[in-house]
């Protein structure tokens, strides 16, 4: 692997001026920290906004910022002026992204301004991107602010490898789709070759969208859009877990304790840490901490809570309203309950230094983090990893991703006050060996999934999804694989073609009656049906009715149903063996019931077959009704010669063993072909490939794995092949 190229709104270091004077000092916030300190056998750079307004520097100063920042942090910088902090920053990340990521849809706003500012920056940074990618370089976009970012460089840089990863959630597609721009997003997201999430909630979601906003289907995470493959998989971000787990041995922390501990005296000490914002649910824990000091009386001036709350986004008015209620309902609590020797509520509001963080996680006895909505949340792994061998107590809200890894922890419902006053009880009364327990087994998670491992799993999985792309890439049909296979065809005199329609001749559509054969492709079967040399089959899955009304009258043949029925050239119907349908009353009831269950879904009865259709359901919830409905027809079946298959985005149900690569045997056991050309696009299609002889050119629309020997991108690269067979044929 090349270089890692690290990209992300800020930098890991911020560049200030101090009297005229230019300064750099550590950047803010968990992303930062968090991939600062991640290790890599390759050389890592790192590309942002350096923190300081374009219109505030002058051109000697942007030169010092370069070298500066080139030579000792590896970074380069992205320079951005008042009007883009303020309307991309300020505006369409923080007041249209993160409320409606959070789902607190009433805050988030949607201007135009805004959007073409988020745009515009995002294309400043492909700019400056663009100055410094070299050819092998893996570029590592970060977060909410750079979502167009990964479409924007592919375009330019197709060569590039290219990874997203979000930090914040991703939301339901119900509240995602709220977002006028939801459509570029998404597709902006899909430049990269992996998208990477915190959890796998987040992941759903994702891939919710991008079937109903772009209609590419997925399977195990795996889309294949654009003639490429894109991977969505969740990785839950580590810490650098030595960092948090020996800061008890320095000296700067130790102090810091001390001075904490005088001040506190050997009262419990309950931690909250955040930053000031809405999605925190900041307010909430104070109120079952009222409730707490309420209903315990006795624990009044024997347990304190020290709340920091670091200010950020300060110019937008819901942080300003924030603050105005934080600060009231302190107040409040303390002149209701604190002494003249005890306050309740030690309240920081302000930034603070790396020693007195680590002295608060040694010191806290609890630490109670319930946020309302949270991708990850850092610092409860790292309230942990310090607790070296020692107690200590979290409550976790259960809307935090870190939650899906610390189940040893006390989690709770961050809306219902109750419940977190209860935890606070539970937490304080809860036995030494029972913390030391359960942080022991928190701590061994987090020491195996630290920072460097969740680095490298991404980084492997980003190389392996690059290289799995490359080797079906080898594969697509290419103007050389064309060329000899007309060629093959010219010096051919038994032709034998088996095309299926549905995906490969024509798109897939949501509704199979709108798949009708425009005069193209009926052009192109009946000129290559005229040819005595060649052997037409269509081998669909469709009813024979609807076969016989649109190919009827062409001089080819035709399998419907998947195999049950036959129609040789000028032939009449035929089935492939004798078949009943008695059982079908039985089935039918199965299905009607789940087409009932699941919005959007439709049964198609044939004459030998039932198949349930899902395409147009909601994609999770067709999931599992499938994976139910194939059970049920698992146990329905189990005693009756039928067969269940899985097709793209349907399941039928048919007599055992009828397929169509049996049904193609029809055509190949007794007869010798010197040509033969198959084509599909799904599951069903596996079964004619397996059937055909080594030397056949057998293709598979879509960049997927297959038996195929060679891959299409689009039902266009196919009515492209068969017209440049005809052309060779004319010529």
């Amino acid at each position: 692997m090349g270089r890692i190229i690290v990209v992300s709104n800020r930098l890991p270091v911020t560049a200030r001026k101090i009297k005229g004077v230019l300064d750099f000092r550590q950047s803010i916030g968990g992303l930062a920290t968090g991939l600062a300190s991640f290790e890599t056998q390759s050389e890592k750079l790192w590309l942002g906004w350096c923190g300081l307004e374009d219109e505030k520097i002058n051109q000697k100063e942007k030169t010092r910022i370069k070298n500066t920042l080139r030579r000792k942090f590896s970074s380069f910088p992205v320079f951005l002026n008042s009007k883009d902090i303020e309307v991309h920053y300020g505006g369409f990340c923080n007041k249209t992204l993160w409320p409606l990521f959070h789902y607190f849809v009433q805050y988030a706003e949607y201007e135009k301004n805004m959007w073409d500012a988020y745009r515009n920056v995002n294309e400043k940074f492909l700019k400056s991107i663009l100055k410094i990618a070299k050819k092998g370089d893996t570029i590592w976009i970060h977060d909410y602010h750079l979502f167009l970012l990964p479409k924007m460089l592919r375009e330019k840089r197709p060569d590039l490898t290219i990874g997203f990863f979000l930090h914040i959630p991703f939301p339901s597609f119900e509240v995602f789709r709220l977002l006028p721009w939801r459509k570029e997003l998404v597709e902006g997201m899909l430049g990269a070759d992996l998208v990477g999430f915190h959890q796998y909630d987040y992941v759903k979601h994702f891939l919710d969208s991008v079937h109903f906003l772009t209609g590419h289907e997925h399977e195990a995470g795996q889309i294949n859009a654009h003639g490429r493959v894109i991977k969505a998989d969740a990785f839950p971000m580590g810490i650098n877990y030595e960092k948090y787990s020996e800061s008890r041995k320095r000296e700067d922390v130790a102090k810091q304790m001390k001075l904490f501990r005088k001040q506190v005296g050997e009262r419990k000490v309950i931690l909250s840490i955040d930053r000031l914002d809405y999605t925190k649910g900041i307010l909430q824990r104070l109120d079952a901490f009222e409730m707490f000091l309420s209903k315990n009386p006795s624990m009044k001036t024997k347990v304190v809570m020290v709340m920091v709350a670091v200010p950020s986004r300060t110019n937008v008015e819901h942080y300003k309203t924030l603050r105005k209620y934080l600060d009231e309902r302190i107040g409040s609590i303390n002149g209701r309950y604190g002494t003249v020797q005890w306050t309740p509520v030690i309240y920081i509001r302000r930034f603070i230094p790396e020693s007195m963080l680590l002295a608060l996680y040694q010191l806290a006895d609890i630490e109670l983090i319930t946020p309302l909505r949270d991708g990850m949340n850092l610092m409860a792994k790292e309230f942990i990893a310090a607790k070296n061998g020692g107690k200590g107590v979290l409550i976790l809200s259960e809307m935090a991703g870190a939650s899906k890894e610390l189940v040893e922890a006390i989690t709770v419902n961050p809306n219902n006050r109750e419940e977190i006053e209860s935890a606070i009880e539970k937490a304080i009364t809860m036995s030494c060996d029972e913390q030391k327990e359960n942080n022991r087994i928190m701590r061994d998670r987090l020491r195996r999934y630290d920072i460097t491992r969740w680095v490298n799993d991404f980084m492997e999985k980003l190389e392996n999804t690059k290289e799995l792309e490359k080797n079906l890439k080898k594969r697509i049909l290419s103007k050389k694989e064309e060329s000899d296979i007309t060629e093959r065809y010219v010096k051919s005199k038994k032709r034998l073609f088996l095309l299926d329609y549905d995906g490969t001749l024509t798109s897939i559509v949501g509704s199979p009656k709108k798949a009708k054969p425009d005069k193209q492709i009926t052009g192109i079967l009946k000129k290559l049906s005229q040819d005595p040399r060649n052997e037409v089959v269509l081998v669909s899955g469709r009813d024979r009715k609807t076969m016989d009304k649109w190919f009827g009258k062409l001089d080819i043949g035709i399998v419907a149903e998947h195999g049950i029925w036959i129609k040789k050239r000028g032939g009449r119907w035929f089935l492939i063996e004798p078949m009943d349908s008695d059982w079908k009353d039985e089935i039918r009831t199965v299905i009607e019931k789940y087409v009932d269950r699941t919005p959007g879904s439709f049964l198609e009865e044939k004459e030998f077959s039932l198949v349930w259709h899902y395409r147009n359901a909601i994609p999770d919830q067709a999931s599992i009704r499938a994976w139910e409905l194939k059970d049920d027809l698992i146990h329905l079946t189990a005693n009756q010669d039928l067969g269940i298959l899985e097709g793209g985005k349907v399941i039928e149900v048919k007599k055992e063993g009828v397929n169509k690569g049996r049904a193609c045997l029809t055509w190949t056991e007794k007869r010798r072909w010197d040509f033969i050309l198959a084509a599909g696009d799904d599951r069903t299609d596996e079964d004619m490939f397996n059937i055909l002889p080594d030397n056949a050119f057998t293709v598979k629309v879509g960049i997927a794995s297959s038996h195929a020997r060679i891959l299409a991108e689009s039902s266009g690269r196919i009515r492209g092949l068969l017209k440049s067979i005809l052309k060779a044929r004319n010529s």
